[in-house]
């Protein structure tokens, strides 16, 4: 059981490990959670991260109930929000974070994916968000992210009763990017990382920064951060070396400066 954080070629892969509980999540696996997207954030080396569960089986099936909703923690807890926040609570990662969806992707399991940029999901996935069927709603995001990522009578749905899509319903409505074979799962979300990785950095982070908040801004206010930070990204070294290798008709080599 266990978090497990690998890091390769720029790109970092979280598996959640714990496969005999469908990979949900107790209080221990959270902290482990939050401690590997703190490191996506802030490690120089990492471009780009891929998220994934054990097996072949189970994404994540969320928080595990038997620890959370059978022992709630105190209300005080309710205002350390900074505490061991998520990807889908509060953390702000801008590197980019691909999630390969190899099953049952359900409640928390579902909040995690819609916080993830690009996703990848095998034939068998099946996607819920049935925290009512529990008595309680959808946390971290679940509530939030919904209707800005699908259809608003499908959100509802999906909302209100509970109940389950496959991945094929979840790839017409937009909620994942593609499904490929199992045994291609990773090999295809790893194509994508790779990809992203060979991109100019800090373009690539502010490109999603800009995007997500865009949600926030309005238009105007919304191109004008636009162009300042398109200004500032031509001061840096990437920016030369971009029409330096294409001028020179070769992968260009960025530093992240």
């Amino acid at each position: 059981m266990s978090i497990d954080f690998d890091l390769a070629d720029g790109i970092a892969t979280i598996t959640i490990n714990r496969p005999e509980r469908m990979n949900a999540m107790d209080a221990e696996h959270y902290r482990g959670l939050s401690e590997a997207w703190r490191r996506v954030r802030d490690d120089n080396e990492i471009r780009v991260a891929i998220v994934t569960g054990a097996g072949e089986k189970s994404f994540s099936a969320g928080a595990d109930i038997k620890s959370f909703l059978t022992a709630p923690t105190g209300l005080d807890e309710m205002w350390l929000t900074q505490k061991d926040q998520l990807l889908n609570r509060g953390l702000e990662v801008w590197k980019p974070v691909i999630a390969a969806v190899n099953g049952y992707c359900l409640a928390g399991g579902m909040t995690l994916l819609m916080a993830t940029d690009i996703r990848i999901a095998a034939p068998h996935a099946t996607f819920n968000i049935a925290e009512v069927k529990r008595g309680i709603v959808p946390g971290n995001g679940g509530t939030q992210r919904i209707l800005e990522q699908l259809p608003y009578p499908i959100a509802m749905e999906m909302l209100l009763t509970g109940d389950a899509i496959d991945a094929a319903t979840a790839a017409q409505h937009g909620l994942i990017n593609k499904i490929v074979p199992m045994d291609e799962l990773m090999a295809t979300a790893r194509a994508y990382a790779k990809r992203i990785a060979a991109n100019a950095p800090l373009a690539v982070q502010a490109a999603k920064e800009l995007a997500v908040r865009a949600r926030d801004m309005d238009r105007n206010t919304g191109f004008r951060v636009e162009a300042l930070v398109n200004r500032l990204l031509q001061c840096t070294e990437d920016a030369r070396e971009g029409p330096k290798a294409f001028a020179e008709k070769r992968p260009p080599q960025f530093k992240g400066a």
